[in-house]
């Protein structure tokens, strides 16, 4: 019998990628819970599975060749598992050079200019001492509503970011677009983007995947030795 999937998470829009992809999948796992508020990303054991210091992280005992295989960082999780089980990839060669090319956005855009939007609007003003940033904070709030606008304009034409079918690229790019609110965004000029939303957040997989540990999420504003660790490293 295949040993169940090693899953190395916490609670973020990055982790809940790889608990999301699982549940819709419905491949079965273990979970290790890596505590990045504790410095848990930083222990030897962790980083030889993921030696870039951040979850979510998996390991496949059932692997290429039978082998057991660890693979770090989200994008490439999503794509060994979309690829080993032939699903949330589309149909056809195009179908997947559509879901690579929203996933790598989500990767190189969304996910890094989100997460300094919440860097700089929530966590960096709540310091010690402060550092409330006025160009810091309109530069990625702005550049993460451009990101929107492009992901609501997509969606006007398509039901799901890719295309017409559910992907990796939807779940890559959920975990991000759900916490609108804290990046200081409006859905009110983006009523694709809105219902899509709505949409995937309804998923029986994403609700258990975003369920995962749900009550382990903090807020690191309050938690100065957290922020050493994940700001000061």
């Amino acid at each position: 019998m295949t040993k169940p999937i090693d899953l190395y998470f916490w609670p973020t829009p990055n982790g809940w990628k790889a608990s999301i992809v699982l549940e819709e999948l419905a491949l079965p796992y273990t979970v290790h819970l890596i505590n990045i508020g504790a410095g848990d990303q930083f222990k030897p054991d962790f980083l030889k599975i993921s030696p870039n210091n951040r979850m979510p992280a998996i390991v496949d005992h059932d692997g290429p060749d039978d082998a057991p295989i660890s693979i770090f960082e989200s994008g490439a999780i999503l794509q060994y598992l979309a690829r080993k089980t032939g699903k949330l990839y589309g149909d056809t060669a195009r179908d997947q050079i559509n879901v690579d090319q929203w996933l790598m956005w989500q990767m190189g855009g969304l996910g890094p200019m989100a997460g300094q939007a919440h860097h700089f609007l929530k966590y960096a003003p709540a310091m010690d001492p402060p550092n409330d940033l006025p160009y810091a904070k309109d530069r990625y709030r702005n550049e993460t509503a451009r990101l929107y606008g492009v992901l609501d304009r997509q969606l006007a034409n398509h039901e799901y970011v890719a295309g017409d079918f559910y992907s990796i690229a939807d779940i890559s790019i959920w975990g991000w677009a759900s916490l609108w609110e804290g990046q200081q965004q409006t859905l009110d000029d983006k009523p694709h983007m809105a219902r899509w939303l709505e949409k995937v957040s309804a998923r029986p997989g994403v609700l258990r995947g975003r369920a995962l540990a749900a009550e382990k999420r903090g807020d690191f504003r309050k938690d100065s030795a957290a922020q050493n660790v994940l700001f000061k490293k």
